[in-house]
């Protein structure tokens, strides 16, 4: 009696271990694959394959780089927004940079999210002609960040410093620390391999504008690192530049940006964006 239940049991488990499997392992993937090769649906299902002459050179959903062999970027070409997906917006390795606001003390071949941010203003603003300086940023295009060694009161504050280091500038790379002197106490450069996580950290603002000339999304990856758009602010930022490049008025290239522009998504979800694969497109079929 008891073994023929246990078959019982185990046959009617099997009997919806396999209705399930038809059900949900085949039946739903066929349904949803047949839905999203419906006309209005099939582009995004396929990837959004974008193709020029008949060639395939990019997604639209999907972001992709425009430098050159070594990395450096093109001129004539609108340049994406960061990506920390593998060496640059690989859909095998999407994710973010896993970098909060704390990150501002640089480790051994690691940056900080700090340090990265200046770094990547620092080159843009060299890139496009613009001032690519930032608050709590050195002038060097690393975080401006002091480790202020000494006693401590009750709240943690150091009272009197003994030693200020510059935690992200090291002595084998700086010839000499962004500031001279903090509270009255020479400021050194960072020893390579010595630990100053026993000093206070203090950012230290600098004389940046409060408004920094290059906008946010040209120095931050976004959180899948597959973002292909830009702000508009961005866009605007490599006018100049790509005009240059391609001898071309800027204004031709003001209006291509106005074109590929896409308002908020309903009207109030999200931000207005410029699809840079569209847009550099674009710059191609014109000339120059």
């Amino acid at each position: 009696m008891v073994f023929s239940n246990l078959i019982r049991g185990h046959w009617a488990a099997l009997r919806a271990l396999l209705l399930f499997t038809v059900v949900l392992g085949l039946g739903y993937p066929a349904l949803i694959w047949l839905i999203a090769q419906a006309p209005p649906l099939s582009g995004n299902a396929d990837g959004s394959i974008v193709e020029v002459d008949g060639t395939p050179v990019g997604s639209s959903r999907i972001g992709q780089l425009y430098t050159d062999v070594d990395g450096n970027p093109l001129p004539r070409y609108f340049q994406g927004r960061p990506s920390a997906a593998g060496d640059g917006y690989d859909p095998m390795s999407t994710s973010a940079s896993n970098l909060g606001p704390e990150s501002i003390v640089d480790r051994p071949d690691t940056p900080s999210l700090l340090t990265l941010v200046c770094t990547r203003s620092a080159a843009v603003g060299e890139l496009d002609g613009v001032d690519g300086s930032r608050p709590y940023c050195t002038g060097g295009g690393v975080g401006a960040v002091l480790s202020v060694i000494g006693p401590r009161d009750g709240s943690g504050d150091v009272t009197t410093p003994t030693e200020v280091v510059s935690v992200n500038e090291p002595c084998d790379t700086t010839p000499e620390p962004f500031l001279d002197s903090y509270l009255g106490v020479q400021v050194d450069c960072a020893d390579p391999g010595r630990d100053y996580s026993a000093g206070q950290l203090v950012p230290i603002r600098g004389a940046a504008p409060a408004d920094p000339a290059v906008p946010a999304d040209a120095v931050t990856a976004s959180g899948s690192g597959l973002d292909p758009d830009i702000s508009p602010a961005y866009a605007d930022l490599q006018v100049d530049r790509v005009a240059a490049a391609r001898g071309i008025d800027p204004g031709q290239v003001r209006a291509l940006v106005a074109q590929h522009t896409e308002g908020r998504t309903l009207g109030f979800l999200g931000e207005p964006r410029v699809n840079v694969l569209q847009l550099n497109l674009a710059l191609d079929r014109q000339g120059g």
